[in-house]
């Protein structure tokens, strides 16, 4: 059988864009780079809108609640995430699966695209960019285990990407107190009585801190062995089958560790010029990055100073972009300023510090569950472990 006698229709918004986008409407767009093989995208980071006139009149197909999705077109291609919540749109470059319930449990479905992706993306047609056409997707010959053991390996699975997907929403909420009480502080100085304390002075962000760009690397240092070279891919996704190793020795102050503070200065003002707590291990650095140390002992008020000022970066990036890509520099960093004193710096640090290890245990945590899945999932679904010995 193949994978369309699995299913009763298939969500296709592909061809013309809509008139028009917005910035904030009632209707999301699930475009390609929110599509990451995790079982939710995250939607806070959505870019794109239609409104209710666009999604009464343009639209031949609706998504639901659940819903698996593959980007079939750009870089993603084969990527897979389920729809978190009605009301979300797909509609460049981006189909659906409407199971029959019947035969295909609609999770067991999301996780075999999941296994099969290096399958599904030798599919590419592409000659500009890559591309997979749906009807390679919909003849995949596949034989299915009857509906019960579906369900009972998706919900093996499933249990250990929710928990993922909980601790990401804790470590969310974690991260918007922090910056609450950021700009309590720092901009609204509420702890102080509203009013700058008059022993405050202005200091650049660039005195904050030692900011080391990582490494430029060779050809001949890449290797199939060595320590991961950490780019924007690699701090966005973590370590993966695209990561490159380094297999010489290079100068110590491009190696990170855990808790290292990383700000990612080039790139897509909007989604790659970002800060990130590092939870990965010991890893070196690649250029276009750099290893954020406090000069005040307070890696806490570091980091959340940086995510506070994300957008501002966003802004200073955007008016430079070449190709698309825009960057910080070293003079940007000392041009902004903002006012505060050595007391205040140690009094936050002491108050923020719980909240970022936190962050960085929920971060390991989830790594450890990510790895038990990614252990689990070719042998529950080739059927060389038992899913009912499976006890998570």
């Amino acid at each position: 059988m193949t994978l369309n006698d699995y299913l009763i229709g298939v969500v296709d918004n592909r061809g013309k864009n809509p008139k028009h986008y917005y910035d904030n409407s009632k209707y999301p767009v699930l475009d390609n780079y929110l599509i990451k093989n995790e079982l939710y995208p995250n939607m806070n980071d959505c870019k794109r809108y239609i409104d209710q006139d666009t999604f009464d009149s343009f639209l031949r197909g609706y998504t639901y609640k659940g819903m698996v999705v593959m980007t079939l077109v750009g870089n993603g291609i084969g990527n897979v995430t389920t729809i978190p919540s009605d009301g979300i749109v797909i509609i460049q470059n981006t189909i659906g699966f409407v199971p029959d319930t019947a035969k295909l449990d609609n999770r067991y479905l999301y996780y075999f695209f999941l296994s099969n992706i290096d399958y599904i993306k030798k599919f590419d047609r592409g000659s500009g960019q890559p591309s997979i056409k749906k009807t390679d997707i919909l003849n995949i010959e596949v034989d299915y285990p009857q509906l019960s053991v579906q369900k009972q390996i998706s919900g093996v699975l499933s249990s250990l990407d929710e928990k993922i997907a909980i601790n990401t929403a804790i470590n969310e909420n974690l991260e918007q107190q922090a910056q609450a009480l950021f700009k309590a502080w720092f901009v609204d100085f509420e702890p102080f009585g509203g009013a700058m304390p008059d022993d405050w002075q202005n200091i650049s962000v660039y005195d904050l801190a030692d900011y080391i760009n990582g490494a430029a690397f060779k050809k001949a240092e890449y290797g199939d062995f060595g320590l991961p070279i950490i780019k924007i891919a690699e701090l966005k996704s973590g370590i993966t089958d695209s990561t490159q190793y380094c297999c010489v020795s290079k100068d110590d102050k491009y190696y990170i560790d855990d808790k290292d503070i990383l700000f990612s200065w080039s790139g897509n003002p909007d989604t790659s010029i970002d800060t990130f707590l590092w939870s990965r291990g010991k890893a070196i650095l690649n250029q276009h990055t750099f290893r954020v140390v406090s000069k005040y002992n307070a890696p806490a008020f570091t980091f959340f100073l940086l995510k506070y000022l994300k957008p501002q970066f966003a802004h200073i990036a955007s008016n430079k972009q070449t190709t698309g890509l825009g960057h910080i520099t070293v003079a940007d960093l000392k041009r902004l300023q903002f006012c505060t004193n050595d007391t205040a710096i140690a009094d936050f640090e002491s108050l923020t510090a719980p909240i970022f290890d936190t962050l960085f245990s929920i971060s390991k945590e989830n790594q450890r569950l990510a790895t038990l899945r990614d252990t689990l999932l070719p042998k529950l679904m080739n059927g060389e472990i038992d899913v009912s010995e499976v006890n998570i």
